[in-house]
């Protein structure tokens, strides 16, 4: 499968640090509306660029698009490369409003063409180990989950510092103009439905707590630093998601069950340990046993992960993933109705800015697998 790369910003430098784990796939070269950022990516990774999008798309040898670019852009930049006929795999979220993202979907769907949509962490060792306890009944009847992506004081940390490995500075001004709940929430979103099936209803609360980020560059808008979320699923779970810049770092992730609990510290680290506590019935009271057991992680045959700062992912999985269900003629895992489904779901989350009324999901999907080493 031959690929291009729309975007050559902080997050490009971690998919090409986990492209090597597919020999399968193959990068013919990258583009960036900013140009010299472009020929810095590319002379220091060895790959060719292009001179602009429309040249890109032209290149009849570009199977799929990898859709790189800044949120705002991303609906712009997956529409037309769908409209040249190419497939698109685009970083989170496919676009920032809802009626954009299905229309994209419905394209992709008239179009033939594949549509998928960062974040892949699901297909990692350690989701697809919560998933395939939770098939073997670990815990029982699950009532529960909280999950946590708090990162802390954002806007007090030395961000002005932090650049890729190409030397791309950290989009600060993009960062919190989006907001972290549009750019983290789906981490764990994106694996709640594989496990219990769509949502029904999202109900939240958003906010921006720090007004003043004390940015050098002024922010054109003030983006929710925190959220919290109650969502209800088809299959009765409900699980209760917070999301910040505020709160000291937290990515923890605790599911409960009738017998126990399972939980797992980092859903950025792909091979994060799942630990599980069973209730111990002591007289008048259920008490969780003290003493953890781990679940083994199923043993993936992929490699290398990022490894720099907090994260350790292998962000082209789902690129691969995606490829071996375009060439077996089936929809990848992470579908574009799946997607479009993570996408409302944090969409409810943000837009409870405005509105905490109870939203009520318009979007589903068809039931997907785990992964064949995990199953």
């Amino acid at each position: 499968m031959k690929l291009a790369f729309v975007g050559c910003g902080f997050v490009a430098d971690y998919y090409v640090r986990t492209l090597e784990n597919y020999p399968h796939l193959e990068l013919l070269g990258v583009m960036d509306r900013d140009r010299a950022r472009a020929d810095k990516f590319s002379a220091f990774y060895g790959v060719p660029t292009y001179g602009d999008l429309d040249s890109l798309l032209k290149d009849d040898r570009v199977d799929l698009v990898v859709n790189l670019t800044n949120p705002r852009s991303h609906f712009e930049v997956s529409q037309a490369a769908l409209a040249a006929g190419k497939h698109v795999y685009s970083e989170k979220p496919l676009a920032m409003a809802y009626d954009d993202a299905l229309a994209l979907v419905e394209q992709a769907e008239a179009s033939g063409l594949c549509l998928s949509s960062a974040p892949c962490s699901l297909l990692g060792e350690t989701a697809q180990g919560l998933w395939k306890a939770l098939r073997e009944n670990a815990i029982g009847q699950v009532y529960l989950t909280y999950a946590e992506m708090d990162d802390g004081l954002v806007h007090r940390m030395p961000y002005e510092h932090w650049k890729s490995e190409s030397g791309t500075p950290w989009p600060y001004k993009d960062e919190f103009e989006v907001g972290c709940t549009l750019e983290h929430a789906g981490y764990y979103l994106t694996w709640l439905p594989a496990f219990f099936g769509p949502a029904r209803s999202v109900t939240a609360f958003s906010a921006c707590l720090v007004k003043d980020k004390k940015t050098a560059v002024p922010l054109e808008q003030n983006a929710p630093d925190f959220s919290v979320a109650c969502i209800q699923f088809e299959s009765g779970m409900v699980a209760r998601l917070t999301c910040g810049i505020v709160a000291p770092h937290d990515h923890e992730l605790r599911i409960f069950g009738e017998e126990g609990v399972m939980y797992m510290d980092d859903c950025w680290d792909y091979r994060s340990p799942i630990h599980l506590k069973r209730f111990l019935k002591i007289r008048r009271k259920m008490l969780l046993n003290p003493l953890a057991k781990k679940y083994p992680l199923p043993q993936s045959p992929y490699g290398k992960l990022t490894d720099r700062g907090a994260q350790a992912m292998d962000f082209c999985r789902g690129i691969a993933e995606m490829a071996d269900a375009i060439a077996a003629g089936r929809s990848p895992r992470l579908s574009a109705r799946y997607c479009l489904h993570v996408n409302e779901m944090v969409l409810a989350i943000q837009n409870a800015l405005d509105s905490s009324a109870p939203y009520h999901l318009k979007s589903t999907f068809d039931p997907i697998a785990p992964m064949p080493w995990a199953e």
